[in-house]
């Protein structure tokens, strides 16, 4: 073949050669269209590559986010305030009674008390009455005084009368029987002699009456009981002093009454000269509780509060007596 032919044929060849690459290059492309790769079924967020590479202009990396504070502590609930203190309850005008003593434990079931409350609110109206001479036993003496009263007015009678019911009713409370020379303060009398005459037909196993002094110095309470008298008292005698001694311990005690500073020895006295002890036919006394023409005894005198003290401390002297009689 000539140079001619060969070159015709060469240039056949290329061309179907090339014609041949371009169809199956359009296959592929045409498959490669239908049939997605498996890397682009797995996710849909996968993006393709970009199509040109450039550096990119660099980005300033977020300032890191502060931490979320600590939670802060829950304030504390305010403090409840303080109840406001209660009032104080008024004090009552008169001092309670106390409880009363159990009468199995008081030692003074069935025993009969006599108290002589001295003097009388009307004895002063009656002069000529009160002033009458009776028999004491050892000689005469006036039927009765009228007492002594305090700079203020306030009068014995009236303070032997209020102790001697608050002693009254103590005594009923505990279980002993109770007769009073007098109730009231309206009156005048009895006489000295039928005071005692009181104490001995109720058949008493002890007696007192109940005084307040005027002297006119000194300040405190003393005690009197009966000289020993032949015929009179000396039966008595012995057993009275016995319940001098245990209403002075109970009354000093109890009240807080200081000892005579004018009279007696250790706040006890011993006396002839009183009808109302020379009479008596059960152990008696007086006591001279304080003196109401002393201001400091007078004060105490007159505060209710101190007179139930007194009763009580009374009480507490004729328990400690008839027990141990």
């Amino acid at each position: 073949m000539g140079s001619s032919a060969r070159r015709a044929a060469v240039v056949l060849l290329v061309a179907v050669v090339a014609a041949g690459a371009c169809t199956g290059a359009s296959q592929r492309r045409t498959a490669s269209a239908e049939s997605p790769s498996p890397a682009a079924s797995v996710t849909a967020t996968v993006s393709a590559s970009p199509t040109s590479i450039s550096s990119p202009t660099p980005t300033a990396a977020p300032a890191p986010t502060k931490p979320a504070p600590a939670p802060t502590k829950a304030a504390p609930a305010p403090a409840k305030p303080a109840p406001a203190p209660a009032k104080p309850a008024p004090k009552p005008a008169m001092s309670p009674p106390s409880a009363p003593i159990p009468v199995a434990a008081s030692g003074l079931a069935g025993r009969v008390v006599a108290i002589d409350p001295g003097h009388n609110g009307q004895n002063y109206a009656h002069t000529a009455e009160i002033n009458r001479l009776v028999d004491i036993g050892n000689g005469t003496k006036a039927c009765d005084t009228t007492g002594t009263a305090a700079r203020d007015g306030y009068t014995e009678a009236a303070y032997n009368l209020d102790v001697a019911q608050r002693l009254a009713s103590l005594l009923t409370g505990a279980g002993a029987r109770v007769v009073l020379t007098r109730t009231d303060n309206n009156g005048w009398g009895p006489c000295i002699d039928e005071r005692a005459a009181i104490g001995n037909g109720a058949h008493a196993d002890v007696a007192i009456s109940i005084h307040a002094d005027g002297s006119t110095t000194g300040r405190g309470f003393h005690v009197i009981y009966p000289v020993s008298l032949p015929g009179l008292t000396d039966a008595i005698a012995g057993p009275s002093q016995r319940l001098a001694v245990d209403i002075r311990d109970a009354y000093a005690a109890g009240t807080g009454m200081p000892y005579s500073n004018y009279i007696g020895r250790a706040a006890l006295d011993q006396r002839g000269d009183l009808g109302g002890l020379n009479l008596s036919r059960v152990p008696k006394v007086f006591i001279e509780t304080g003196n109401l023409h002393d201001n400091t005894d007078a004060a105490l005198l007159e505060d209710p509060g101190f007179r139930q003290r007194a009763a009580q401390s009374l009480l507490a002297g004729l328990q400690a007596f008839l027990g141990g009689r």
